[in-house]
């Protein structure tokens, strides 16, 4: 079964993997970035979602954000350390790790991303596509997540709904726009020698078609 979600935000920025400081985002949602956004609202080891398309329903519109970010992490060990055997618990002290670093954002976005689920090996006896179908339905219905949708980074909030109506593309996307080439997912087949997935991405009247992994029109 497929399922039409309607998802739309502030700001957004899915960021091109080539730029390695400054985030500069890609000119529409990545399949990759639905997918996380979809397994926000649902997910479960018995199924596994599927993006088919991605239609973008406002004009493109770009935004510099510059901003203070810090460059270094606190280190898991000490964190651990300190939890288990007390004492002083690692920190880092901002001040001295600050860097300021400008993203290249997308502004005022809104999209309808249409998808369907596979059943993986790892579903139970009792799992089966009515139960998830009806408890994704439940869920998009009420507005529940797991944790906070995303537009590729934390603080860029996504809202979402189910789309009943798909809205009219907008004149200046009516066409074709080619976006060059855009990362699909991410092949996790050897855990170590993990890799991405590319595609050539291209807008048909603000309609971007997802193809298929495995397909000829996925390098990776």
């Amino acid at each position: 079964m497929s399922f039409r979600v309607e998802v739309w935000g502030e700001y957004a920025c899915f960021s091109r993997p080539e730029m390695k400081v400054e985030r500069v985002s890609y000119d529409v949602m990545t399949p990759s970035a639905a997918k996380g956004l979809l397994e926000a609202i649902y997910w479960h080891p018995g199924m596994r979602w599927v993006i088919d398309r991605i239609r973008v329903v406002n004009p493109i519109r770009f935004t510099n954000i510059r901003r203070n970010e810090i460059t270094e992490k606190a280190a898991v060990g000490p964190i651990m350390t300190a939890a288990n055997r007390g004492g002083v618990p690692a920190s880092i002290v901002s001040g001295e790790c600050i860097a300021q670093r400008a993203t290249m954002a997308l502004r005022d976005v809104r999209y309808v991303i249409e998808a369907h689920f596979d059943m993986t090996e790892r579903a139970n006896p009792t799992d089966n596509e009515g139960k998830f179908c009806d408890i994704i339905k439940r869920r998009l219905e009420k507005g529940q997540f797991y944790h906070q949708p995303c537009f590729g980074t934390r603080e860029f909030i996504a809202y979402f709904k189910p789309c009943d109506v798909i809205p009219d593309c907008p004149d200046e996307l009516k066409g074709e726009r080619d976006l060059g080439w855009m990362l699909l997912d991410m092949d996790y087949s050897d855990r170590s020698n993990i890799k991405p997935m590319f595609f050539r991405a291209t807008l048909h009247d603000g309609v971007l078609d997802v193809p298929r992994i495995g397909s000829k029109a996925v390098m990776g």
